[in-house]
């Protein structure tokens, strides 16, 4: 008997899997319109702070023939960087970093995922073309696509309470890229069954949260996200949320860690290029504190950190400062009273009040009249401008 050929699904599935990815699913490229409605409440609702990028291409996002009207399928692969067994050093409910240092998030650790998973994702879609003659475009986190539904809907996996994607084999450290193409593909190439939710009444994710980022279960608030708040937030930090924030400096792994499905994930090996550089998993405040923009950029370079820019890593070294107890980090501190910028003036006036008053008292009294930011004034009376309570308030 002859053998039989490969479907393209089956040789999409193993060029995929050739190519670093840990998993590939299609779903059909229109969404579910539940889908729509819940992205539309969740911008009503203002939860997106001040990612306002999100609400001009809304429908786009939430139906990818309104971005693309050819598309027939739209592939979704997943790409691993899983840290393996050692979740522990992650965690830290079991093992936190030395509070004087500063916490990065996993994924941010190596080379910047957006450049790795694009790559793959374009050697992918050449072979597609070369195979079938039909159109595709790529998308790794850079366009109105929602990723996390459609992974859902392709199988990959579902969206966990924390409202990231798990998966039974890849626990949730793990990219997502989109292949949008003209080809009418069979959906769902994953073991996964689309949509079935797996969480059962497990609330770990909810639990670890510093911030009380959940509402409710599959609900988030990016406004109190420590993600959100240390990446995209542009402005001050809200001070009630200052000491939740601990010593993170980048993002945040605490609900991604907490999740039991991380022990059936193998460390990833597809990539080397998520392997952690030593210089960003622990960094010392310190050095954080007193970084100019060139150091920075010279640092970070070739990383996602990079795109945040200096001021909001400096800013956020100087609340990490203020929760540490370390009143050795002072003396950094100290320079960045007169900092350019108005959110690092401020996050240092805030940490220079918890880890030395008398010495706060006696800046406040030379620096305050002469201080031309109302956000900095604020912070030396002690008193948080109305803006920052809102987020408080709307949580309530």
């Amino acid at each position: 008997m002859n053998a039989r050929k490969p479907s393209m699904e089956d040789s999409l599935k193993s060029r995929a899997l050739a190519e670093g990815f840990a998993a590939c699913g299609v779903a059909p490229a229109a969404l579910a319109p539940k889908t729509g409605a819940r992205l539309r409440q969740w911008l009503a609702d203002g939860a997106q702070g001040d990612m306002i990028w999100m609400e001009g291409r809304a429908d786009q996002r939430a139906r990818p023939t309104m971005l693309w009207p050819e598309v027939k399928s739209v592939i979704m692969l997943a790409m691993s960087y899983a840290p393996g067994d050692d979740l522990s050093a992650y965690d830290p409910a079991i093992n936190p970093d030395a509070s004087s240092n500063g916490r990065i998030s996993i994924y941010a650790r190596g080379k910047d995922y957006h450049d790795v998973v694009k790559k793959a994702l374009k050697r992918v879609a050449r072979w597609l073309v070369e195979e079938s003659g039909e159109q595709v475009k790529v998308f790794v986190d850079t366009a109105p696509v929602m990723e996390k539904p459609l992974a859902e809907a392709a199988g990959i996996g579902w969206q966990g309470k924390h409202t990231n994607v798990l998966s039974r084999e890849l626990g949730n450290f793990f990219f997502l890229g989109a292949i949008y193409t003209t080809i009418e593909l069979g959906a769902n190439l994953t073991a996964d069954t689309p949509g079935q939710d797996r969480c059962g009444s497990c609330t770990a994710c909810q639990r670890a949260c510093p911030t009380d980022a959940f509402p409710a279960p599959y609900q988030l608030d990016a406004r109190r996200c420590i993600s959100y708040l240390t990446i995209e937030n542009k402005g001050p930090i809200p001070r009630d949320l200052r000491p939740g924030i601990g010593n993170h400096v980048y993002g945040c792994d605490d609900c991604l860690a907490a999740c039991p499905w991380n022990k059936f994930a193998q460390a990833s090996a597809a990539n080397k290029a998520f392997l952690p550089r030593a210089e960003l998993v622990a960094p010392p405040l310190a050095d954080l504190l007193a970084l100019s923009d060139a150091q920075f950029r010279g640092i970070f370079s070739g990383s996602p950190i990079k795109r945040s820019g200096r001021e909001r890593m400096v800013r956020n070294a100087a609340v990490a400062a203020g929760n540490s107890g370390d009143k050795g980090l002072v003396a950094a501190l100290l320079p960045l009273l007169d900092d350019a910028a108005p959110t690092v003036r401020g996050a240092a006036v805030w940490a220079l009040e918890r880890l030395d008053p008398d010495r706060f008292t006696a800046e406040r009294e030379r620096r305050l009249a002469g201080e031309p930011d109302e956000s900095v004034r604020c912070e030396w009376h002690g008193e948080c401008p109305a803006e920052h309570s809102l987020i408080a308030d709307q949580h309530m």
